[in-house]
């Protein structure tokens, strides 16, 4: 009886740190849109917080273009793609194209 009492407040003592620290994170996200976005600010003036490298041009400067533009494609496309690269591929041998 007292191996599950133990149980019972041990568990207790894990969802209530897991709630609060749920409640906190959602606190401080709520809290994160009200600063404002950092990699684009609202005006003219650059922002002096840390921005991702990967966000910045050779000169330092902020990109406003899109990184990575998808187009949209079949499945039967991407499967003829993918056929054609592993078909060109150096170690493919005949009898294996043949048996495709």
């Amino acid at each position: 009886m007292l191996l599950h009492l133990l149980y019972v407040i041990a568990f207790t003592v894990l969802a209530v740190l897991a709630v609060s620290n749920l409640i906190r994170n959602l606190m401080t996200l709520g809290f994160d849109p009200q600063r404002g976005n950092t990699a684009y600010p609202a005006s003219g003036v650059k922002s002096r917080s840390a921005t991702h490298p990967e966000l910045l041009d050779a000169k330092g400067n902020v990109i406003d273009e899109p990184l990575l533009v998808m187009r949209s494609m079949t499945v039967e496309d991407a499967r003829e793609q993918l056929d054609a690269i592993f078909e060109s591929s150096p170690g493919v041998s005949n009898e294996t194209r043949d048996d495709s």
